[in-house]
């Protein structure tokens, strides 16, 4: 691996422990294992590794998601499979955790990956949504777009409940109860 690359990688992971505010370069290079002069040749600053790091963050919390919920079968089973897959609940949402960073929130360039996520999410879970009610799987009276803000909400809210709490415990509880409503949703 490169330094670029373990720049980047040492952004994420303490962009995902510390968040943006939390994160200094100097952090940054001791544990990417690189100087300040090879940061510095392989990006402008901070706000510019931090950018590429969430862009990088934002795309695999995509294709993980989209493996559940592009997968064949009824729409029910790929939500739940979406739902239910091995998360590190404690450390809360990769992506989710930068929404409570004003300097990711006041920066268009570190924002918008977070934010297209999110609306890719929930973009990608009404599809889904849809087409179990297409299916007859679930029930017309769902509207698919607020029942994907309702998901996507609900597990933001699991992570910060779960991290409140010390346990995973609260996490799945909020799992379990989307889950409840949906299945309450089948015709």
């Amino acid at each position: 691996m490169d330094a670029a690359e373990r720049l980047v990688e040492s952004t994420r992971a303490l962009l995902w422990e510390r968040g943006y505010t939390g994160t200094s370069p100097r952090a940054i290079q001791e544990r990417a294992g690189a100087g300040q002069g090879s940061m510095y040749h392989h990006f402008r600053g901070k706000p510019d590794l931090a950018a590429a790091a969430i862009r990088r963050t934002a795309d695999e919390l995509r294709s993980r998601a989209r493996d559940q919920l592009a997968a064949p079968g009824p729409a029910l089973a790929r939500i739940e499979a979406y739902l239910r897959r091995d998360r590190d609940v404690l450390l809360g949402c990769p992506v989710g955790r930068l929404t409570q960073d004003p300097d990711v929130l006041a920066d268009p360039t570190l924002h918008a990956p977070v934010a297209e996520t999110f609306d890719w999410l929930c973009a990608e879970l009404s599809a889904v949504l849809a087409e179990g009610i297409t299916a007859g799987e679930l029930s017309r009276a769902l509207d698919p777009d607020d029942t994907a803000a309702t998901i996507v909400a609900t597990l933001q809210g699991g992570y910060v409940l779960a991290r409140a709490a010390g346990s995973r415990d609260p996490f799945d509880r909020a799992v379990q109860g989307a889950l409840s409503l949906l299945k309450a949703a089948t015709p």
